[in-house]
């Protein structure tokens, strides 16, 4: 049971408001409860470097930040967490489970932001040992309901209109088409019903 998931990573990804941060804490809790050596860590962030470049990105008085920074902030706080985490993690058979990955560049940078996924893909290639996790589960949920779950003081990224969102849910349903060992999750209904069908697809993955 626990050896399969022996360096094993695993990405929750989606729009914002797709309660994904929440189905990441209850996952890793699952997987603790199994007997798993876990370890999660939201993107970008979890190193002091990563940190300082997460509030940079999300600060709304950054209103003047092209898409380009975007994406070359995303990825130095990626690389970070990747070389002074990640990599580590899995080499020592640790389970990572990181909430937002690479994925959530392409969709809102590379489709939304019009920087081109595959232009985003291109520069995870030359700057990541392993770019794209085991697997990837992308938290669907339209804009309408996504809206009643966010909070009232608005990071940078989220006060982006309406428009923009409707294209970065378009780039991850994209994006899940395209590749490999990605999965979508309707993420709509409540929190425990989300939960169990993340675990049915994780497991149902994680057995073939």
């Amino acid at each position: 049971m626990i050896s399969k998931w022996t360096g094993r990573f695993i990405a929750l990804d989606g729009p914002d408001g797709c309660g994904k941060s929440t189905q990441v804490k209850l996952f890793v809790d699952w997987l603790a409860r199994q007997g798993v050596d876990v370890v999660s860590y939201r993107e970008p962030g979890a190193t002091a470097i990563g940190e300082k470049v997460r509030h940079i990105l999300l600060n709304p008085e950054n209103i003047a930040m092209t898409t380009s920074a975007e994406v070359m902030l995303y990825m130095a706080a990626r690389v970070q967490l990747w070389n002074e985490k990640i990599a580590p993690d899995l080499k020592a058979g640790k389970c990572v489970v990181v909430d937002r990955w690479l994925s959530s560049t392409c969709a809102y940078q590379g489709n939304a932001g019009g920087f081109g996924m595959d232009k985003v893909i291109k520069i995870a290639a030359d700057c990541l040992e392993r770019p794209w996790p085991d697997l990837t589960v992308i938290l669907d949920i339209d804009l309408k309901t996504a809206a009643t779950r966010l909070k009232k003081d608005l990071d940078r990224m989220e006060q982006k209109g309406d428009g923009y969102h409707k294209k970065v849910r378009e780039g991850f349903l994209e994006l899940a088409k395209q590749r490999k060992n990605f999965v979508v999750v309707n993420a709509s209904d409540d929190i425990d019903t989300v939960h169990k069908r993340i675990l049915t697809i994780i497991e149902k993955h994680e057995a073939e």
